[in-house]
């Protein structure tokens, strides 16, 4: 929120004693794709709930709106369920995107219902705070420097090595290097399993001591990443028992290194190949095996 909620009230807010609230309203239809967090936050002599909807699919619902408000609805009859409130408290809402395509539902209630005939006054208005990851430049997350931004950068998938380079800075200049360490642990498992698994939790207790112990870490990941293609490459070359399989494996690991955001150079370095050989795999990854363009040859 202080690095991206620009609104006046937010530097009044005391983060220190903000208290999770231990509730989820999202849907059962949709548990698969988002997830919700609140916090209560101390504002002055009085708190807000902070609701942040965590949207993980990657097409963009256009209701978004009327679900968000029927989670802050949820959340203050939740909140006046068996007690007396004479004003309900302010609720800050956030939806958090990191999906690749553009966002394009629109942030206001209003802007989903009919206008004819109008209703004047008594027409619904609510609307949320839109945080999209990928309307932010890489420029711009560098720029911010801290562990959010960090965090994004490394969900926009940023060419690792400067990702990598940025995590070792990031460490150095932030105080609270348990945070820090927090999200390099995190990377480290994003990247070599594609998600956290549960038994894995507890190492994101570790600490690391200084930027060096995370930039060694950080290098052992990505060659233990590299030895892992590899690895998988030549066992399904040796299942077929044929060269053309060894080759196939190593056409997977090229492919698979470019999802995952390694730039050409450090891939054609990797899999033994020139950097131009790398663009025209890549050039012609959806070609069919008896497709002539996978194969070089050219249609008269």
């Amino acid at each position: 929120m202080e690095s991206f909620v620009d609104q006046p009230w937010v530097k009044y807010l005391d983060f220190d004693r903000a208290e999770r609230v231990d509730k989820s309203f999202v849907d059962e239809e949709y548990q698969q794709w988002e997830s919700d967090l609140i916090y209560r936050v101390p504002l002055g002599d009085e708190e807000i709930y902070v609701y942040v909807l965590m949207e993980f699919q990657s097409t963009v619902d256009r209701l978004m709106a009327l679900r968000v408000l029927n989670y802050v609805v949820s959340l203050y009859m939740d909140l006046s369920r068996g007690q007396y409130l004479e004003k309900l408290p302010p609720i800050f809402p956030i939806v958090l995107y990191n999906g690749d395509a553009r966002w394009t539902a629109v942030t206001d209630l209003a802007d989903l219902i009919d206008m004819q005939p109008s209703l004047g006054e008594y027409g619904l208005h609510f609307r949320y705070w839109k945080l999209a990851e990928n309307e932010f430049s890489h420029e711009t997350l560098l720029q911010i420097g801290n562990i959010v931004s960090t965090l994004f950068l490394a969900e926009t998938r940023l060419e690792q090595e400067r990702l990598l380079a940025e995590m070792v800075a990031l460490f150095d200049r932030e105080e609270d290097k348990n945070a820090v360490s927090l999200l390099v642990n995190w990377f480290r498992h994003m990247a070599i399993h594609k998600r956290v698994a549960v038994k894995d939790y507890k190492q994101l207790e570790e600490a690391y001591r200084s930027s060096e112990e995370v930039q060694t870490m950080l290098v052992t990941m990505i060659e233990q990443d590299r030895q892992a293609f590899f690895e998988k490459g030549l066992e399904e070359g040796i299942e077929k028992g044929l060269e053309e399989g060894i080759e196939e494996g190593r056409r997977k690991i090229l492919l698979a290194m470019v999802d995952r955001g390694y730039s050409v150079e450090l891939i054609a370095d990797m899999v033994g190949l020139a950097a131009q050989e790398v663009e025209d795999i890549v050039a012609h990854r959806f070609d069919g095996p008896d497709d002539p363009a996978a194969n070089g040859e050219t249609l008269s």
